[in-house]
């Protein structure tokens, strides 16, 4: 047995409150390991502590299990009668069993004949104001990421006067553009976006700043003149509201912009400022040749002199950004706020704006934009949640490494979602793009494996969030490229509804289908699944992608792949928006390709590896398969249409590669 693989803790993920009568407990083994088992009882059930006793726990079979690379993952739930509880574990392979307490690991000749004092774990009370508590409807939500210049023009008198013409989608875009996109123009849009499903809309930084992008704040009171005015960011948020979509802000208090007035005052003053504190500064004189940041002057963002950092420890830069958030509630209505390079900022002030924003509104989202493990942000008195770019990264890693099966897919997702509470899980930001990142189609270069992807995002646990333009593939490299300009004579015209109807579908799955949302989810080897024949090489299909093969509902028994229908009351194109409906123009799609496949290929063993199946189900124990094919071949799968939820590529019974079902298991 390989102690040194086996890992728990009474605390976070690995022991928490779900609610005010359950306690979830974690333990990570080796793969040698065979079963654990939890034993409990309450600590006082035979005294107090210090007596004489000893305690014998009940044992309860940990039978939830989740595979990581190297590890087992199990999980077991109990309801502790007075609120309390102590635990240790029995850990057994075929023929060896240890047992784990506190302080380490005992041989059961060692428990028996032990007479000290037993250092097993505790819980030793469940507070319910110690329950990590997270927003209901969050779980619920379709978040739409719009960045304010590029979405759409709705006021050209508030235009900058280096506006530029709105630019077509294939075209990039460059560092200091401005194309005059505004709060009015998002206004004018809630109908377009109400219509595609869209249940929330994170914006990205509208107070007053320099750049295009709005992340070097000038003001944090004051709406950028070139976005409109309190006045219309307030009718936009109220207007949303009527259509049932949440708005959040972005939340730039890990630094501030170089026109920042207090950063000016200590430029002016230097020490004598009054607000020389509100900065981290290290060395003064700074350096009038610049690289103050890189020669370690100042502590910035990244190592952007224009980007000086704010000392958020000091009491006084605490104050004044908790008054600043409280104002947007109060003046906005606002529902969440995401913080930028959120783990950069003091965990002083976190606390304090997880006290002052619940007070005022105690179902605001408080999302933290983090990259990595974020577990300290996560206790219940910080953050709600971050954005998940570890579910980013796994599931862009699979897709772009062909060497990676499914079972390093399982891996791979099983670690994002072990790494928290279910609470957090549950309301988790998944996303696959963003305006930090390359645009997920143009990474891929494949509109297949770019629905492939979706798929994955909207059928997994936490809430979803797609980057304006996913809905019609909208390309884009590395920032600021990915800040293209939306196009909105083609949407009008009907030049992207395939494509925009195949998002609407995955969006309505998700917001009526509660198991696609839940944390119920579980990986399943695709040959438990169907019967699987040995491939023959004539079998491996072509890299190719019927852009009209989109099932909605099956009209054939034979052939449930058919042209994707949207009724005209479901038409994410209101009448008085369109002039024609073309379904096959492939407009934006000139320069993604479909892969080719090996056809001489002979290796047959593994052809079923990258095939990704897992099943999703409610609390009510309704059951979905979600099946996504990405071998080089065809899988045969006869499924009764009315099962039939979302197809792509799945002909004649055959769900064939670059396919995706998703179809019921049971009513």
């Amino acid at each position: 047995m390989n102690l040194s693989a086996i890992y728990h803790r009474c605390q976070d993920n690995y022991c928490y409150c779900l609610d005010e009568d359950t306690i979830v407990i974690s333990i990570r083994t080796g793969y040698e390991i065979e079963q654990v088992t939890l034993l409990h009882t309450d600590p006082f059930k035979t005294g107090i502590m210090g007596g004489g006793h000893r305690l014998t726990g009940t044992p309860l079979k940990m039978t939830e299990k989740k595979r990581l690379e190297n590890h087992i993952y199990w999980t077991a739930r109990i309801k502790p009668k007075f609120k309390r509880l102590a635990y240790y574990f029995l850990i057994e392979t075929e023929n060896e069993q240890i047992y784990l307490y506190e302080d380490r690991f005992y041989t059961p000749d060692e428990v028996k004949s032990y007479t000290g004092r037993q250092q097993l774990f505790m819980f030793p009370w469940m507070n319910p104001s110690d329950i990590i508590r997270t927003p209901d409807w969050v779980n619920q939500t379709i978040w739409y990421q719009i960045f304010i210049d590029r979405f759409c023009n709705g006021n050209k008198e508030i235009d900058p006067k280096n506006v530029k013409p709105w630019r077509a989608p294939d075209k990039s875009v460059h560092p200091f553009d401005y194309y005059g996109g505004d709060l009015v123009g998002i206004t004018s849009k809630l109908d377009y976006l109400s219509k595609l499903g869209i249940t929330g809309i994170y914006l990205t930084p509208i107070c007053k700043g320099k750049s295009n992008h709005k992340y070097d704040t000038v003001s944090y009171t004051q709406i950028d003149p070139h976005f409109g005015s309190d006045e219309d960011m307030a009718l936009m948020v109220k207007n949303a509201h009527k259509r049932g979509i949440r708005v959040m802000m972005d939340g730039v208090f890990n630094h501030s912009g170089a026109f920042f007035k207090p950063w000016r005052d200590v430029l002016k003053n230097g020490p004598e400022s009054k607000y020389y504190d509100w900065f981290m500064i290290n060395k003064w004189p700074l350096s009038k040749t610049g690289r103050n940041a890189v020669n370690g002057y100042y502590y910035a963002f990244a190592f952007v002199d224009g980007m000086p950092k704010l000392n958020t420890n000091n009491p006084k830069v605490i104050r004044y950004i908790l008054k600043v958030i409280s104002s947007w509630i109060k003046k906005y209505d606002i529902d969440a706020i995401r913080l930028d390079v959120a783990g950069e900022i003091s965990h002083t002030l976190c606390k304090a704006m997880h006290k002052t924003l619940k007070s005022l509104k105690p179902d605001f989202y408080i999302l933290g934009e983090t990259w990595h493990d974020s577990i300290p942000w996560l206790r219940g008195d910080e953050f709600d949640s971050v954005m998940n770019y570890p579910f980013t990264d796994s599931v862009n890693d699979f897709w772009l490494d062909q060497t990676k099966t499914s079972t390093d897919f399982e891996y791979a997702i099983n670690r994002c979602f072990t790494l928290y509470p279910e609470q957090i899980n549950q309301v988790l930001f998944n996303l696959l793009d963003s305006h930090d990142t390359i645009r997920l189609v143009t990474k891929l270069k494949s509109i297949p494996k770019f629905y492939q992807q979706l798929s994955v995002l909207f059928t997994m646990p936490g809430t979803v969030c797609i980057y304006y333009g996913t809905e019609i593939a909208m390309e884009g490299n590395h920032d600021p490229d990915c800040r293209r300009c939306m196009p909105w004579a083609q949407i009008m015209k009907g030049e992207y509804y395939d494509k925009i109807s195949i998002i609407k579908k995955l969006i309505h799955l998700r917001k009526t289908i509660p198991a696609l949302r839940s944390n119920d989810y579980e990986f399943v080897d695709i040959s438990s699944v169907i019967s699987l024949p040995e491939p023959p090489i004539s079998s491996i299909e072509s890299d190719t992608f019927n852009k009209t093969a989109v099932s909605f509902g099956v009209t054939s028994s034979d052939n449930i792949t058919v042209p994707c229908e949207v009724t005209s009351s479901d038409s994410i194109n209101a009448p008085d928006e369109v002039i024609s409906s073309d379904r096959n123009n492939t407009s934006g799609e000139a320069d993604i390709s479909c892969d080719s496949v090996d056809t001489d290929s002979t290796d047959l063993s593994d052809q079923y590896s990258r095939v990704i199946s897992y099943i999703r189900k409610d609390d009510s124990e309704n059951a979905y398969m979600v099946i996504i094919n990405c071998a080089k071949i065809s899988l045969p799968i006869n499924i009764n249409k009315n099962d039939i939820l979302f197809a792509l590529e799945y002909k004649n019974k055959e769900l064939h590669y670059n396919g995706v079902l998703i179809y019921r298991l049971s009513h």
